[in-house]
């Protein structure tokens, strides 16, 4: 959803469009599969990507190139909506959802994030912008503006307001 709030303020994605939309992200995906080859070591993509906007999840950070500056705007979701959400997409493709318990997973996944804000708070080339997903989802609003002074580009502040879909925020916290 934020990468296509991006789109909609203006600054393309660099997504392949090899994964195409489903049930579980019924309005599509904005992956570049190379970004999972960081680990192996190619970042050649990443001079091409300057200007654009890169998804990129919290574990492959730490692979970006040094000699760039990141803007990282880092989506932040209650644990039992990450839960509830990764299970849904486990019983759409009906893989197990009863290999690690929920107690578990939010633990190590808790324990991840930690290392990871650790690390980034380290990197003097890496900016943050943490967004809290369930406050965008119930109050979008705000965000536009704010992301727009975060990346300090000039954005379509409207456009990105109205792509923000309260009918896809489906695994809500009640």
């Amino acid at each position: 959803m934020m990468m296509k709030m991006i789109e909609a303020g203006g600054i393309a994605p660099l997504t392949d469009k090899i994964r195409r939309a489903d049930d579980d992200n019924p309005k599509g995906y904005f992956e570049f599969e190379r970004v999972k080859k960081m680990p192996d070591g190619d970042t050649a993509w990443v001079e091409d990507a300057q200007g654009k906007a890169v998804k990129v999840i919290a574990a492959l950070l730490e692979y970006l190139p040094q000699e760039y500056t990141y803007k990282v705007l880092f989506m932040r979701r209650s644990m039992d909506e990450i839960l509830a959400s990764q299970k849904q997409m486990l019983i759409r493709s009906e893989k197990p959802t009863d290999e690690i318990s929920d107690e578990k997973l939010a633990e190590l996944y808790s324990k991840h994030l930690v290392k990871v804000e650790s690390w980034v708070s380290q990197q003097p080339n890496i900016l943050v912008f943490d967004v809290d997903y369930n406050d965008l989802m119930q109050n979008p609003e705000p965000y536009p503006a704010k992301i727009q002074r975060f990346l300090g580009v000039e954005m379509d502040t409207d456009e990105m307001s109205r792509v923000v879909d309260p009918a896809l925020y489906r695994q809500r916290k009640t």
